[in-house]
């Protein structure tokens, strides 16, 4: 049977899956996944991987400098791969691409003309773009019989109400591409299609699903389908992040140009990579660290209420847009394993249908309400590398019926 690849590049990492394509049209199965981490010219590049039972098959670190680029960490992986399956013949690689601005709104075949007007969209995502796009180019050359798929994470937000989709300046920007796209799309597709296959009559009302990670959205779905979203223009808006500074007054950057004389580089640098959870507590990113410091550290302390507090706003902006409640999703790396800021989010949300089971959410059960909530709040682990996968998946039988 065919294989199919699936890259999720970072800034300084590379996720990938080795997806086993089925005849029959059913889901693509993951047979390896795994992580390309520390890329970068003087880093120690670290890979490691499992198998479909959660097998380790590698856990290794590089020399250093030895993965300077994303070129040389899916050379790497693509070696991996071989000597994990000798026989593997990789029909399509599908890769995440953050950015698909306002001419994308679903997964498409990477051509030559489609990767110039992709190329144009890197100021809208500095971060993630070029990163993608670097990973698209090596990919081409690994395998050029393959076919290359974009999985954008601003797609599945492409139909929102106007209102939802503009900003109150002059409409010739909104003309121009200045909108709010939304991000992380591809793991809110898997929730929505998730939610549908384990509970169709919650899947059919008002849902909010909290995307909680070193990246962190929220989004508003009516029938599985995007109404709004927290982030906006670019991948800053909304809730904070780990480096990056979510919701802030546009007069704060014109005080930091007018006042303090910085250039748009350093404030680039600033709100993407100072801000957030580092910015605010001055010790790390990462949620796990800041819980652990918390009883010592009012830093850590005071980066993690913020952080509570604009979910809490968000969660209530969201239910205002969507008319009500029926369900709340935690997803993401901080919202399936940390039980303490779920019960801080929800804690007090009783004016709005909304009842935490303690014991099930120190359990980690997937249903984490009482029976009683008239809001059902659950936990659903995301999997965009499945997303992606399904996508290749149907860009290769487009191809087989095309030649048929």
């Amino acid at each position: 049977m065919p294989h199919a690849l699936t890259l999720n590049a970072g800034s300084s990492s590379l996720k990938f899956g080795y997806f086993q394509l089925r005849d029959d049209g059913a889901d693509p199965e993951a047979r390896i996944v795994g992580l390309v981490e520390r890329i970068g010219a003087g880093e120690r590049a670290h890979i490691r991987a499992r198998g479909p039972d959660g097998t380790v098959l590698v856990d290794e670190e590089f020399g250093r400098n030895h993965v300077p680029d994303h070129a040389a960490a899916l050379g790497e992986v693509v070696a991996f791969l071989r000597a994990q399956r000798p026989d593997a013949r990789f029909a399509a690689v599908g890769h995440r691409v953050v950015h698909g601005g306002p001419d994308f709104d679903a997964p498409v075949e990477l051509t030559d003309e489609v990767m110039q007007r992709l190329a144009e969209f890197q100021p809208l995502a500095p971060l993630h773009q070029p990163h993608n796009l670097s990973g698209v180019r090596a990919a081409f050359d690994l395998f050029p019989d393959a076919v290359q798929v974009a999985c954008f994470d601003t797609a599945f937000h492409r139909h929102h109400p106007w209102v939802n989709d503009t900003f109150a300046i002059p409409r010739k920007y909104y003309d121009q591409g200045v909108r709010r796209y939304g991000f992380h799309g591809l793991s809110y597709d898997y929730i929505a299609g998730k939610l549908a296959e384990i509970a169709p009559h919650l899947h059919m009302g008002r849902t909010i699903v909290a995307h909680l990670g070193n990246g962190a959205s929220m989004c508003g779905l009516m029938g599985g389908r995007s109404v709004a979203s927290s982030m906006g223009f670019t991948a800053l808006d909304g809730l904070p992040m780990g480096t990056r500074c979510g919701q802030l007054d546009p007069g704060v950057l014109l005080y930091m140009l007018q006042t303090e004389g910085m250039s748009a580089a350093e404030i680039q640098d600033l709100l993407y990579k100072e801000s957030g959870l580092l910015g605010l507590s001055e010790l790390s990113n990462d949620m796990r660290t800041l819980e652990a410091a918390a009883k010592d550290n009012e830093r850590a302390r005071e980066a993690i209420a913020y952080f509570v507090f604009r979910i809490r706003r968000e969660l209530g902006a969201l239910a205002a847009a969507l008319g009500g409640l029926s369900t709340l999703i935690f997803t993401g790396g901080i919202g399936e394993n940390s039980a303490h800021i779920r019960e801080k989010v929800c804690a007090g949300m009783d004016w709005i249908g909304m009842e935490l089971d303690e014991g099930r959410n120190q359990r980690g059960e997937q249903l984490i309400s009482t029976d009683f909530s008239r809001v059902r709040i659950l936990v659903i682990p995301t999997n965009e590398e499945l997303v992606i996968a399904r996508a290749a998946r149907d860009m290769v039988a487009e191809r087989k019926d095309a030649a048929e």
